[in-house]
């Protein structure tokens, strides 16, 4: 009986591997709230998920109400799988699909959160965040670009935006190569994610 049914066992995990490898565009939406629950930042990367400001602060409204007071870091809200933080008197939010791994969502929201704990200066309040918006703006720019993962590492993040925020253009050559690192870097965020989703599986 155990020949019978190893063969069918291995044919189960190697389809739930399949069906778990992460997609290129992860991430669908990224939001910052106040305690409040009033918009301070959002980017919707997937246009058809909520192409309407009236669907997306409904939206983001309905997970406030079921995230603010709950002791986690993960909610599944309209089909979405969310994972989220709290500092003070601002919720981060990161939106991925139904299918999508948790573990990349909470690396894209960590690298956010300590990025953004860098710029501040650990003052990651409202406050703070409302006078240094640009550059929020660019830190969230620099990690998600159209819904793919770009980077994961908050230092390299930090660098990135004190590059651009020196003003210095960029040339042909250097913009090449920019993208290079960019592509190199989301294919190694990808292969890692990977190696966690297969493990996670067969220990």
């Amino acid at each position: 009986m155990t020949a019978q049914t190893c063969p069918r066992q291995h044919q189960r995990t190697t389809m739930e591997i399949a069906s778990l490898e992460p997609s290129l565009y992860t991430v669908k939406a990224v939001f910052i709230l106040d305690n409040d629950g009033n918009r301070l930042l959002s980017k919707y990367y997937d246009k058809e998920l909520y192409p309407s400001m009236k669907e997306q602060k409904n939206f983001e409204k309905n997970v406030f109400n079921k995230t603010h007071k709950a002791d986690n870091e993960i909610a599944f809200v309209e089909g979405m799988t969310i994972v989220y933080k709290c500092s003070i008197d601002l919720f981060f939010y990161v939106v991925g699909s139904s299918q999508e791994n948790e573990l990349m969502l909470m690396a894209v929201l960590n690298c956010l959160f300590e990025s953004l704990g860098q710029i501040l200066r650990k003052n990651v309040e409202r406050r703070c965040l409302l006078d240094n918006l640009d550059g929020v703006f660019l830190v969230v720019d620099e990690i998600i670009d159209g819904g793919v993962i770009l980077e994961s590492d908050p230092q390299q993040v930090i660098q990135k935006v004190n590059y651009r925020a020196d003003e210095n253009p960029l040339s042909e050559q250097s913009v090449a190569q920019h993208i290079t690192d960019k592509l190199a870097m989301t294919s190694n965020i990808m292969q890692s994610a990977k190696e966690q989703i297969k493990w996670s599986i067969l220990k």
